[in-house]
């Protein structure tokens, strides 16, 4: 039976040129080098310059991932962007990307779910694609997260970062088993009696001000591989797939323990784990496709390669995306 399914056609990514490193970290808060390392994986995240906004990031990563793709912006139809961190409150910053690209068709718009937000955004994009409203899809994670932490807490301050990723979907025809090209299976979840472990303190109908990061790390560490290995475990049942037979594994890369230790209980081996947390640290929304994109361009992602996406973010929100190359 003929089925039709969302096929990555290329890929992209942005970081900003200024480079944040532990040490530059250490003078301005009480922490080391050696603190954050043992704790996290992170040596160095990117920070948007002045000026830099959300839009800028999303569309140096977008135009990246068309022209890898070999395609015209004209011919994308819808435009997925997933961030916590928009330009302005409204229109939504998928709109000014839109734009930016010189599309005038189509449709375009922001999704929000803070960590989970790639695969919340391209599992609704597959959505669209399957379901005939749209052809070419561009969807894209972009933050600038250095905004909404507060850079007196070290707790906080340390892990995050600025980016974006991108990756345009199209449209094909498979034959609806496991073998085919593209997204094969999409799992998400959310539970709202988490919400105060990880949120911001801010907002338009709360404060009127856009807030600070607020997050007890022990409690999000302590849910994040029990809730992560959850939708996994669900796209392996779905799809016949194992942790043998994956060739590639791109969690979300917020922590280097919590990758590791997510790999670990899942029984994926660790060559086939994709971790770039070191180099850019948290970047909420953007953290999957930087990483992926990385893979992808180092020739260690290849055709026909099945490779597993998930992440875990605030709400909680939590997904995985299992697809073929």
């Amino acid at each position: 039976m003929s089925v039709t399914r969302s096929v990555i056609l290329g890929t992209g990514s942005y970081l900003p040129a200024k480079r944040l490193t532990n040490d530059e970290l250490a003078e301005m808060v009480d922490t080391s080098d050696e603190w954050i390392v043992q704790r996290t994986g992170i040596q160095a995240r990117h920070i948007a310059a002045r000026g830099e906004m959300t839009s800028d990031m999303a569309v140096a990563a977008a135009w990246r991932a068309l022209e890898a793709a070999g395609v015209a912006p004209e011919t994308i139809d819808l435009i997925v962007l997933a961030t916590s961190t928009p330009d302005n409150t409204f229109p939504a910053t998928a709109v000014t990307v839109q734009a930016k690209l010189g599309i005038t068709t189509g449709f375009a718009f922001d999704l929000q779910a803070v960590c989970s937000g790639f695969v919340y955004a391209l599992t609704t994009a597959d959505a669209y694609l399957r379901g005939g409203l749209a052809k070419r899809a561009l969807v894209i994670g972009a933050e600038t997260f250095s905004r909404i932490v507060d850079w007196s807490d070290r707790t906080t301050c340390v892990l995050f970062g600025d980016g974006a990723g991108a990756v345009v979907l199209e449209a094909r025809e498979g034959t609806g088993d496991a073998s085919d090209r593209g997204i094969l299976s999409c799992h998400l979840r959310s539970d709202g009696r988490h919400k105060d472990k990880l949120y911001v303190d801010g907002g338009p109908s709360s404060t009127q001000t856009v807030g600070h990061l607020k997050m007890e790390g022990r409690e999000v560490y302590k849910h994040a591989v029990s809730m992560i290995t959850d939708v996994i475990e669900d796209a392996f049942s779905a799809t016949g797939i194992t942790a043998q037979t994956l060739d590639w594994f791109v969690p979300h890369q917020a922590n280097r323990r919590i990758i590791e230790a997510s790999a670990k209980k899942l029984g994926i081996d660790a060559d086939k784990v994709v971790m770039t947390v070191g180099e850019h640290g948290n970047t909420s929304a953007a953290s999957i496709p930087l990483a992926l994109d990385s893979a992808v361009r180092d020739g260690r992602i290849k055709a026909d390669d099945t490779v597993m996406l998930e992440a875990m973010g605030g709400g909680f929100t939590w997904g995985s995306v299992l697809l073929r190359w």
